[in-house]
């Protein structure tokens, strides 16, 4: 399987300096696995959203996109899970 490229949002980008220094390096991780299996086993399409689908690190959620043709994973947010889905309504 060929390997995906990473495209990271300005949203996603400010999203991760907000977030608590002990966490940021698993997420990094998390995000960067999908270069490799872009549908992990705990990833979950987010229903209504069209084709966004997310991970659980913790208590946080990376929203991202696949663009298959592209081989292109594009990262929209990394928030709390309280948080998240507010925003994507």
């Amino acid at each position: 399987m060929d390997s995906y490229e990473i495209r990271w949002k300005r949203s996603a980008e400010c999203d991760l300096r907000g977030i608590e220094q002990q966490y940021i390096l698993q997420i990094i991780k998390a995000i960067e696995s999908l270069a490799d299996n872009p549908f992990p086993s705990q990833c979950r399409k987010l229903r209504g959203t069209g084709n966004l689908y997310r991970i659980r690190i913790g208590d946080y959620r990376v929203i991202y996109r696949i663009e298959s043709r592209k081989k292109t994973v594009i990262i929209y947010y990394i928030r709390h899970r309280k948080k998240v889905y507010k925003k994507l309504k």
